[in-house]
């Protein structure tokens, strides 16, 4: 039996969510976030050293990364599914999207986050006062410099190579897809993706959104604050 180490609101929810694509038995040990750090929590180092989520284990094989998890998934219970014919051009595009939601796109997206923290510190009340401005003002400094502009030249070139296919790879739908759905999902969520303003991404996440077994994957992960 397959078991998922899943931490709420995290991309562990991406490993549930191929697990249903897949019809393979898993079951599921839930961990929670530490409410004021936000950080998983130490009961994940038991499982692995990094402490982080997704964990899979399947027999004597424990995995970590949602990239490797999602291709070792695919390549042992797949049968040929989910991912395009060795060498073609759809693999090509296959490969890139796989690397590219945890190197290239999830950097603005992670540093987005890092210096919301940092501009809103949890400090008790008088220290905040006295840091607070100044985090504010360095903060909004390193976003329009840096976080903003590459997060919107994310979305632009996410946004036009889905006009040269229905999903990332090609014209059917792959484990790049369920890889890429926290990219696209998170990116929506700070803002600026609208029906207008990049109608293929949001038609995208209207279509994942709907699939059964990413909906099933919800049901058994619990509140996943990404789509709501």
């Amino acid at each position: 039996m397959i078991t998922v180490h899943h931490l709420n609101n995290s991309r562990s929810q991406r490993i549930l969510w191929m697990l249903e694509e897949l019809g393979v038995p898993y079951e599921v040990k839930f961990h929670k976030r530490n409410p004021v750090s936000m950080l998983a929590p130490d009961s994940l180092k038991a499982v692995h050293p990094l402490g982080k989520a997704p964990v899979l284990v399947d027999g004597s094989n424990t995995l970590v990364e949602s990239g490797a998890i999602l291709e070792y998934l695919v390549e042992k219970y797949g049968a040929g599914k989910f991912r395009p014919v060795p060498n073609s051009s759809e693999s090509l595009r296959y490969t890139f999207w796989m690397h590219f939601a945890e190197g290239s796109a999830m950097t603005p997206l992670l540093l987005n986050l890092i210096f919301h923290r940092v501009a809103n510190p949890p400090l008790p009340l008088p220290l905040k006062l006295m840091v607070a401005p100044v985090a504010k003002v360095i903060a909004a400094k390193v976003n329009r410099m840096i976080i903003a502009p590459n997060l919107k030249s994310h979305q632009k070139y996410m946004e036009a190579e889905l006009k040269k296919s229905t999903w990332f790879a090609g014209e059917e739908f792959t484990a790049a897809d369920v890889q890429m759905s926290f990219v696209v999902e998170a990116t929506a969520a700070r803002g600026g993706v609208t029906r207008i303003t990049y109608p293929k991404l949001t038609s995208y996440l209207e279509r994942i959104h709907a699939r059964p077994a990413y909906l099933r994957a919800l049901e058994v992960g619990g509140p996943y604050g990404l789509t709501s």
